[in-house]
């Protein structure tokens, strides 16, 4: 089974391919169901034709899954040039539209049928597939035992499945309600996720609250809108009614197997590089241990590292019925780890010889200053200087061993930070400021006692980083115990 993983910018696709997916899904601006995603556009596609290369039999699919209006294909028209620069291999599209103009402009390249189409019978899977579309994402409310019918029924055709992530209350994902509430139209890719909000239940005179309900005197209150009111008519106990549990199936892939999907998807492009990352490296070692690559026991490190990552509790969706999908959670997601820094590229020999030349220079010069000093000012400088050594930091040295790799911060890290160092093969190592690496200022060759985003900075190690390493610490705003077993 393929593993199809979300990509919201060109960094975000990198890691999907580095972390095990075997293809990955992007949107294009203004054509994608997710806006608020970075999505690709300018000359980004340079950045995707060039991974494309070095991921050799990767594939890439482009979302292009809104309800188009009449402006919007004539947009669409004018974009087909600057479509054409980018190496994609399939359009998941729903509005049947687009369909004629994609397969005259774009021959080569499969159409694959959105989810937001809600197809779940054999029947419309066959007219699907007589109109040119080579694969179909199931409407999330078909079950296991429907899919496993269609694909009895239409051996031919590819059935690509929600695997992981984020559930709308609305069918499919076709809600109108952040239309409604907040004038952003989750159609038109601009979903301001209302359903996730916090809500109170307000009865009016008298009764019980299913009483309420029944009278029409039942109401949802959004605590940031406390003018506002909206009916309730109907059940009890609403507070949390609107929001869905996260989908997780990774303990049910031969289940999927079984059925005969073709490719398993993860729900995600506005998500972290740290969670996109994470799943993805999830999902490929479960699915390794399904086909025999690997052991169960050498997977389930990994596996077990998908429950730290940011989620609400899970559920197995409408896959073994619609009761699971019924229940509803509350609360915001959270995770036990931030990402601290993606790690990128060792420097060249002649680079980590600039840092080290520039922080000789940089002893020499401060040398020079504190000898012009009289011996006051030195017995001064010397007692600062011991008394705050972390502003009194030495330069870099020449380490036997050491290498330079480059380090993009995403969140302060300090001598403090418990670090966990994570790769593609590396479930989670801790690592120590000071002993297993230190941080360098490439344009002074000092060192760092600590970094935040947009600090220059060189991570310079004994270890040996893989391409995709980043770095996690312990999250100070995770108190709670996250939930750990899916079903």
């Amino acid at each position: 089974m393929e593993l199809l993983s979300p990509a919201g910018n060109a960094e975000k696709l990198r890691y999907c391919y580095m972390y095990g997916a075997d293809a990955a899904y992007i949107g294009l601006k203004n054509f994608s169901l997710r806006v608020k995603a970075d999505n690709f556009y300018d000359d980004e596609y340079k950045a995707v034709c060039e991974l494309k290369k070095q991921f050799p039999g990767r594939r890439l699919h482009c979302a292009l899954n809104i309800a188009f209006h009449n402006e919007e294909i004539d947009r669409l028209v004018q974009s087909i040039p600057y479509f054409r620069q980018y190496p994609i291999d399939a359009f998941i599209v729903q509005d049947l539209g687009i369909v004629p103009l994609l397969q005259k402009e774009f021959p080569q390249a499969q159409l694959h049928l959105s989810t937001q189409a809600s197809c779940m019978n054999r029947e419309a899977v066959k007219m699907y597939k007589s109109i040119g579309f080579s694969r179909i994402v199931m409407g999330r409310e078909a079950s296991l035992k429907e899919i496993a019918q269609i694909k009895d029924a239409v051996p031919d055709i590819e059935i690509e499945c929600f695997v992981h992530g984020a559930m709308c209350i609305a069918y499919s994902g076709r809600c109108l309600m952040s239309a409604y509430l907040n004038g952003r139209s989750a159609q038109e890719g601009f979903c301001s996720h209302t359903c996730r909000w916090d809500y109170d239940v307000l009865a009016g005179s008298g009764g019980t609250a299913k009483e309420a309900a029944e009278s029409g005197n039942l109401f949802l209150r959004e605590h940031k809108r406390p003018g506002e009111l909206f009916p309730v008519y109907e059940g009890e106990h609403f507070t949390a009614v609107l929001s869905s549990k996260d989908l997780c199936m990774i303990r049910h892939l031969a289940d999927f197997q079984k059925a005969g999907v073709d490719s398993l998807k993860i729900e995600g492009r506005m998500k972290s590089v740290y969670y996109v990352a994470l799943i993805t490296r999830a999902y490929r070692k479960a699915l390794d241990a399904l086909s025999g690559t690997i052991s169960q026991a050498e997977a389930e490190p990994f596996i077990e590292e998908l429950y730290k990552v940011s989620h609400r509790p899970f559920s197995t969706g409408f896959y073994y019925g619609k009761d699971e999908a019924d229940v509803a959670a509350s609360g915001a997601s959270s995770s036990p780890f931030d990402l601290a820094a993606e790690l990128g590229s060792r420097l060249s020999e002649d680079e980590e010889n600039d840092v080290l030349e520039k922080a000789a220079a940089l002893e020499k010069m401060r040398e020079e200053k504190y000898s012009r000093l009289c011996p006051q000012a030195k017995a001064a400088y010397d007692r600062r200087a011991a008394s705050r050594p972390e502003l009194y930091l030495p330069p870099a040295v020449r380490i036997r061993g050491f290498k330079m790799y480059r380090l993009e911060a995403r969140n302060m890290i300090s001598r403090k930070s418990e670090l966990e160092l994570v790769s593609p093969e590396t479930v989670a190592r801790t690592i120590l400021f000071g002993k297993d690496f230190v941080l360098i200022n490439p344009e002074t060759g000092g060192l760092y006692s600590w970094v935040c985003n947009g600090h220059p900075c060189v991570f310079y190690t004994a270890l040996d980083i893989a391409d995709g390493t980043m770095l996690r610490t312990k999250s100070p705003e995770c108190e709670q115990e996250m939930p750990a077993v899916p079903l």
